[in-house]
């Protein structure tokens, strides 16, 4: 039974509430600055692909951003985690005509460092602060946001689970240069921390899932390398068709308590990607080589990627879908692999209600991740969990605030049998206010 009397506290209840005021009346500063613009046209973001070419040789600037504060619960059987939370990214893009082509220069920040991690409360109802320690004895803060059955990346020397790790204050600095000549384009790039050519468009870019608070657990089944520190990009367009290539840094940002920095880059993993697009429709074949992607499993990684995405309308009102799948298989002598499903939608139910949702078919390792090092192999534990998310958005200001909403979602779980004495009945629960720019044409160099 979900018990919220952890609020009771009067303190805390306080502090909260000042939290609360400050981030609204930060979000009503961002959002009066936005153009008001009509809600009911279609999303005009343009995820991996060409963009627009300005008219003046002069520098032209785009932004984007999108924010979440709000509650998040995870219901478990045995031990409730609840947060207070923002997950959040702002963007800048600047382009002009540089030589025969076109120079684009890409920024991307997160305030997740500081606001992921930092009110979390565990216990029947939540009722008591959560911690972790480090190995010393340190008291530290939790380290992440609570997410069921999320895996990826360590804190304090050990793996993370159940836990979903902020992103890095720094999610992308580089440049790209677009030559064309006699209709073919050529794209060359270069990012200290960008996304190579591997994956889908990530997740907090898809349309599909930017009304969505929740990671998806195939995360890093699809798109964990959209922060990598050091990345050699180049590409061929020819109609609708693109074909990239990478190197970068395979290795996964560093463990949580440092996040401010970045990492020194290195080259050490390869990935090619081919993109259709015509209309509404993009889709994505791409595989990839990751060096030893975590520490306490340094093992290489074969990771192979598909997806389809749609961002147009149907009946008139705004649509986003995309369906996804990831292979990854491990060099660890028994050649370990697992799959990952998604798909998920975004749908404009009305001109200020979204409606929302996420269905996911997953193999994770949840029982007996933790460090193997190399020459000590054995075959790992997968475990089966299928999680659907179905939410709401509504939008509640004027456009002159942006498009400032309310929304809440729930997460239910299916799962295999050896789950089940763990984490039968398990849900999640978020409640949040959304706030992003009301349309935007800039593009997300991924």
């Amino acid at each position: 039974m979900m018990k919220w009397d952890f609020l009771a506290s009067t303190p805390r209840r306080i502090s909260i509430e000042i939290l609360v005021v400050l981030v609204f009346v930060w979000l009503r500063t961002l959002g009066m600055a936005a153009q008001a613009q009509d809600q009911s046209q279609p999303p005009e973001h343009h995820h991996q692909g060409p963009a627009p070419t300005p008219t003046s040789d002069g520098w032209t600037w785009s932004t984007d951003a999108n924010v979440f504060v709000g509650y998040n619960y995870q219901e478990r059987l045995f031990a409730d985690f609840a947060a207070f939370e923002s997950q959040n990214w702002f963007m800048a893009s600047g382009s002009r005509k540089a030589g025969p082509g076109r120079l684009t220069l890409n920024g991307m920040m997160s305030l997740e460092p500081l606001t992921i991690g930092r009110l979390v409360w565990a216990g029947d109802g939540g009722g008591t602060r959560a911690y972790s320690y480090s190995p010393t004895g340190e008291q530290k803060p939790f380290g992440g946001s609570p997410q069921l059955f999320q895996t990826g990346e360590s804190y304090l020397g050990a793996p993370l689970v159940n836990v979903q790790h902020p992103h890095d204050l720094f999610m992308g600095l580089g440049a790209t240069y677009r030559l064309e000549q006699s209709g073919v384009a050529y794209i060359f790039g270069a990012d200290l921390v960008g996304s190579p050519t591997l994956g889908p468009t990530p997740f907090m870019h898809r349309e599909s899932a930017r009304d969505n608070p929740q990671v998806p657990i195939t995360h890093h089944d699809l798109d964990s390398t959209h922060i990598s520190e050091g990345v050699l990009r180049a590409g061929i367009e020819k109609g609708p068709i693109t074909f990239e290539a990478s190197v970068f840094r395979g290795e996964e940002p560093d463990e949580d308590d440092n996040r401010y920095n970045i990492e020194k880059p290195a080259l050490n993993s390869w990935a090619a990607r081919v993109v259709w697009r015509r209309g509404p429709w993009q889709a994505q074949f791409s595989g990839g080589r990751l060096h030893n992607p975590e520490w306490f499993e340094p093992y290489a990684t074969t990771r192979i990627t598909a997806s389809v995405e749609y961002n147009g309308t149907v009946a008139s009102r705004p649509l986003a879908a995309t369906l996804a799948w990831g292979h990854h298989q491990e060099d660890n002598g028994y050649n370990d692999h697992a799959d990952g499903y998604l798909f998920e939608w975004d749908l404009r139910a009305t001109e200020r209600t979204t409606v929302y949702g996420r269905a996911e078919v997953s193999a994770k390792q949840i029982f007996g991740l933790g460090l193997h090092p190399a020459g000590y192999n054995h075959p790992h534990f997968y475990s089966h969990i299928d999680p659907l998310t179905v939410g709401l958005v509504r939008d509640i200001a004027p456009p002159r605030w942006g498009r400032l909403g309310i929304g809440a979602d729930l997460t239910v779980y299916r799962m295999s049998e050896d789950m089940i004495g763990y984490f039968d009945g398990s849900r999640s629960l978020h409640v949040f206010l959304r706030w992003r720019p009301l349309r935007t044409s800039m593009v997300h160099v991924h």
